[in-house]
């Protein structure tokens, strides 16, 4: 087989820069200690399986042989095979086991954004030029967004997928804000479901939906039937301030969007208990005499389900556009394109 090396990328021609000896005999004799840096020779590119670096990629990715599997269609033991002969390639462990978890070793830390463009790169090329037939389809999507977003989301999405695509999965996973636009750069998700964020310029992003804050109380919660304020209600903020409240906080700070508000009235509310999902805040709720806040779309789908009352919080709550996140790369990628359009019209209607 013909070597064609000339049509990689030159940044994914690895070398080390050769240990030089600490004396001037040629024996070279004198070394320090510490110098561990050793000659290696070029990667041998006639040997290179691409598949063995999208397998690194995933693993960068996961961490674990059984989710990297999955994730570029192989078994564990396919996985640990082409990393074995990733090592013998590179001459390099990789990944190193720690307890329980796989940890990349310093020189798998070095290739890993070499390897991600590279692969990028492909993927775009090959975009530019690729079909996607729904019905046919076997991909694979990974979404991410909180429990709000994929109780608002999933259900509706799951149905119009199954119908259009029955061989296409859908995962979707909750991870933090601050780290959304990094995991889809590193190719660790396809699309984000998030409040609106700052976006970087290589990212694209489309408004779905507008959502707000409700304030929510078990049903005929004692103090608020006293006081005369009903469902629908917006509850006065001293009587606000004068309950228990459970937080959603996916950090445990104890402070949320209607804190700033009520202390320019002067006025403080006790947070009791902090849980990192909305659904938590509503069971807990529930159970208690706390009140909640949750957006207002995810009320509706907990009314009739739950023993809730929606009311009206103290002052009018900040606005929040429901937003979807992916790469510009993939404007003109058309599973992305198609997706994101299923994920458009799942929400176009709200649960009323």
């Amino acid at each position: 087989m013909r070597r064609r090396s000339s049509q990689f990328p030159s940044r994914l021609i690895w070398n080390r820069v050769p240990r030089c000896s600490s004396s001037l005999s040629p024996t070279g004799s004198a070394r320090k200690s510490n110098d561990r840096i050793r000659d290696i020779e070029p990667v041998n590119f006639s040997a290179l399986d691409l598949n063995l670096l999208r397998v690194f990629d995933a693993m960068m990715a996961e961490l674990s042989t059984v989710r990297a599997g999955e994730r570029v269609g192989l078994s564990q033991p396919a996985v640990s095979s082409a990393l074995g002969r990733l090592r013998a390639l590179l001459d390099d462990e990789l990944f190193v086991r720690e307890g329980n978890q796989m940890m990349p070793t310093a020189r798998a830390l070095e290739l890993r954004q070499p390897i991600r463009q590279a692969l990028a790169g492909m993927e775009e090329a090959l975009a530019a030029t690729a079909t996607f037939d729904p019905a046919t389809a076997t991909r694979s999507f990974m979404l991410i967004g909180s429990d709000y977003f994929s109780t608002l989301l999933m259900p509706p999405l799951a149905a119009r997928v199954a119908k259009a695509a029955p061989s296409v999965t859908l995962q979707m996973v909750d991870h933090a804000s601050s780290e959304v636009f990094e995991m889809l750069r590193d190719g660790r998700a396809d699309i984000v479901i998030d409040r609106s964020l700052d976006p970087p310029e290589w990212i694209t992003s489309r408004k779905l939906l507008q959502s707000w804050l409700v304030c929510i109380a078990k049903q005929g919660h004692p103090l608020l039937a006293s006081c005369g304020i009903r469902p629908g209600d917006a509850i006065p903020a001293d009587v606000f301030c004068s309950l228990p409240h459970v937080l959603r906080s996916a950090d445990g700070s104890r402070t949320g969007t209607i804190d700033p508000a009520l202390a320019r009235l002067g006025l403080v509310r006790r947070v009791m208990v902090t849980v990192p999902h909305f659904q938590a805040v509503a069971l807990a709720v529930e159970s208690s005499e706390m009140l909640g806040s949750i957006p207002v779309h995810f009320a509706r789908t907990l009314i009739g389900r739950l023993k809730l009352d929606v009311f009206m919080p103290p002052m009018e709550s900040p606005k929040m556009d429901v937003t979807m996140y992916w790469l510009r790369r993939f404007d003109g990628d058309p599973g992305s394109a198609w997706l994101r359009g299923e994920i458009a019209q799942a929400l176009a209607a709200p649960p009323a």
